[in-house]
């Protein structure tokens, strides 16, 4: 694999104590904000989105939750999950994935995926909704740049999942 060029910048995934679980409370609203549009979610009369997945991160030790930070900022959170959740075969999976819009063309969320990559060496699946064209594109360039092309790109569609799955294997 070629070095990714985004390895330069002050990105760090700092692993998430339960401590932190505010901080993904507050982080998961935005992400779903952003998912609201694509999949007509609406807000709960409360003013939020109803996404309390986050509390498994600290009961569920299939999950690895991480925080994105860039030059000390918070900028996104990572979550890896221990096992596919299109097969439940035992890999990593890209559970969520999400930067602050502010950091989004800085390279933060391809120096985040990879850093991400980095940490959990084998078999990984991304998969990403057919009706996000623009995280489509984020992740064929992120993963192709990271695993130098050697991945493969599915077509999904069952009652778990629509959209595209990427698959490759990390050796770092």
């Amino acid at each position: 694999m070629t070095e990714y060029p985004f390895s330069s910048m002050d990105v760090a995934v700092v692993p998430a104590d339960p401590q932190q679980e505010p901080v993904f409370a507050a982080l998961t609203q935005l992400y779903v904000y952003d998912f609201s549009e694509l999949l007509k979610l609406e807000i709960a009369d409360d003013g939020r989105f109803q996404f309390d997945r986050y509390r498994a991160y600290w009961t569920d030790a299939r999950y690895r939750p991480f925080l994105i930070r860039t030059s000390g900022h918070l900028a996104g959170f990572v979550v890896v999950d221990a096992v596919s959740r299109l097969t439940d075969e035992p890999l990593w999976d890209m559970s969520q994935f999400f930067v602050l819009r502010r950091h989004r063309t800085a390279g933060v969320g391809a120096c985040a995926a990879a850093a991400a990559f980095d940490l959990f060496p084998g078999r990984w699946e991304v998969r990403v909704e057919a009706l996000n064209a623009p995280a489509q594109a984020f992740w064929r360039k992120v993963v192709s740049r990271y695993t130098d092309g050697h991945y493969s790109e599915i077509a999904w569609s069952d009652d778990r999942f629509h959209g595209l799955v990427f698959r490759f294997e990390t050796v770092r």
